[in-house]
């Protein structure tokens, strides 16, 4: 069975259309990277643990805020090039993104320096056009934008 992730895509409008919020991936590996870099929040579920609850926990766990309480619409799965199914689901909502709070992770860097370090999980967190989205998304994620458009009608 491949591994299993599972995020919350909010999204507002504005007075030029829909936009889309969007996390850039921490730490020292995507620092210095800015096209397709950016993710939605989203995370592996803990044993037992259902996708959705698995979606609002890893949302409040990567931008230090919970889901707001919105109704949320499974907009589907999508396999990453790594093999992992991730699951998103959608929800209607304003999120001021100078408020985020990213959690953090522990990794050795350098590389094989032995030395750890705490860095995190996100760096920031920004409001996009689905175009730009589409632009700065993993490529495994782009196909979320267009199923979120076709939810709102906005092909």
């Amino acid at each position: 069975m491949p591994k299993q992730s599972a995020g919350v895509l909010l999204h507002r409008e504005t007075g030029t259309g829909v936009e889309l919020l969007l996390a850039h991936m921490g730490g020292p590996l995507w620092e210095r990277k800015d096209e397709h870099a950016w993710t939605i929040p989203k995370g592996e579920p803990e044993e037992g643990e259902e996708l959705l609850d698995a979606a609002r926990r890893e949302f409040s766990e990567e931008l230090g805020l919970p889901v707001p309480d919105v109704d949320l619409v499974d907009i589907g799965q999508a396999r990453q090039s790594s093999g992992k199914v991730v699951t998103v689901w959608a929800g209607r909502a304003d999120l001021d993104v100078s408020t985020i709070v990213p959690g953090t992770f522990t990794m050795q860097w350098p590389p094989r320096s032995g030395r750890t370090a705490e860095f995190p999980e996100v760096d920031r967190a920004q409001w996009f056009s689905p175009q730009d989205a589409r632009d700065k998304l993993v490529k495994g994620q782009v196909v979320f934008v267009d199923r979120l458009l076709e939810l709102l009608d906005r092909t």
